[in-house]
């Protein structure tokens, strides 16, 4: 009888979870790919958030907000792969190798600029931009899935913003240099 129950409770738990999984793979590949700039990076960023999630979906069903905790996850292991990446460019650096960008099909001119833009952000400001500004996640959310203060959210988010304009060429009229320098002239 306690077999036949224990047997109830996992299916149970595993369906919550399909549901979440379904409900929350694709926003989470999305996040992971912003992060990382690579899609193929981002599905094996998803799907190990995914098999984390689920080794301790108990504690994430239980948490004030799921997707918030796996949200977390997905930042942890983008800015993980991240560090991999940096140290291993540097390694190549050191004997002398170069290193060469692959880029993922056909994308429009802005999207890619913004996309590189957003990879030369440090970690933690490209974290906070994306999240505020893609995902719409309130400065407490940010804080909270990145483990920072709401201070660190508001500073990294607006330096990384600055940073984002600058790279982009953008002023903060929202024009860009080119738009500028045709208007004076």
């Amino acid at each position: 009888m306690a077999a036949t129950a224990l047997g109830a409770t996992d299916n149970a738990a595993r369906q919550a979870f399909d549901a979440f999984f379904t409900s929350h793979h694709r926003e989470f590949g999305r996040l992971a790919y912003l992060l990382s700039g690579d899609q193929d990076a981002a599905e094996d960023i998803t799907a190990e958030a995914f098999a984390q999630a689920w080794g301790c979906w108990e504690q994430v069903s239980r948490a004030d907000s799921p997707p918030a905790y796996v949200r977390r996850i997905v930042v942890n292991l983008a800015a993980d792969r991240i560090r991999g990446l940096a140290r291993e460019r540097k390694g190549r650096r050191l004997l002398g190798a170069t290193w060469s960008e692959r880029t993922h099909g056909p994308d429009m001119a802005v999207v890619a600029d913004v996309r590189a833009a957003l990879r030369r952000l440090p970690e933690r400001k490209r974290a906070c931009v994306v999240l505020r500004h893609y995902y719409g996640l309130s400065e407490q959310e940010t804080a909270r899935t990145l483990g920072i203060t709401v201070g660190t959210v508001k500073s990294q988010t607006s330096r990384g913003v600055a940073e984002l304009a600058a790279m982009l060429g953008i002023g903060t009229d929202g024009t860009t240099k080119e738009r500028r320098r045709r208007g004076r002239g």
